[in-house]
């Protein structure tokens, strides 16, 4: 079965690859520096700082190896090329809770960059499913856990 492509923004990619830039070339060094350390206290079977080390080197590597499968399935989707009046990923959206008569503005990212404290909702949430492909003007109706939610599209920038 191929691997789920992974749908990003230019600077979402540029983000997976610096953290795993880092993490290749500046954490596994200093990660192996605090474990030679800790092998010189002596006895490793009781030893905390070569314990943490080691989790720590687990944790280094673990990401490293999620991070380049996430690469290796990333789709770079560039709003440059997309029809401006259809919400895609990197589009601004201002919609209208029709209920609640209240405005919000959203910025539809990929599951990787999704920071709802920034208003950045992901493509696979159900608000961001929801938007992706509307247009000014379209009602969609969304499930959440307080139940249907009904957003008017206002804008797209």
């Amino acid at each position: 079965m191929p691997d789920k492509e992974l749908l990003v923004s230019p600077e979402g990619l540029k983000k997976l690859e610096a953290e795993l830039e880092h993490l290749t070339t500046v954490k596994r060094r200093e990660v192996a520096e605090r474990i030679k350390t800790a092998r010189e206290f002596g006895d490793i079977s009781e030893n905390s700082e070569y314990e943490d080390a080691k989790n720590e080197q687990a944790f280094i590597e673990g990401r490293i190896q999620t991070l380049e499968q996430m690469l290796r399935q990333a789709r770079v989707v560039d709003a440059v090329n997309e029809d401006p009046t259809v919400v895609h990923i990197g589009s601004r959206v201002t919609v209208r809770d029709l209920e609640e008569n209240l405005e919000e503005d959203y910025i539809i990212v990929g599951a990787t960059e999704a920071d709802p404290i920034k208003n950045k909702i992901s493509t696979e949430s159900p608000v961001g499913k929801a938007l992706l492909r509307a247009k000014v003007g379209d009602q969609v109706e969304v499930s959440a856990p307080v139940g249907k939610i009904r957003l008017e599209v206002l804008k797209i920038s």
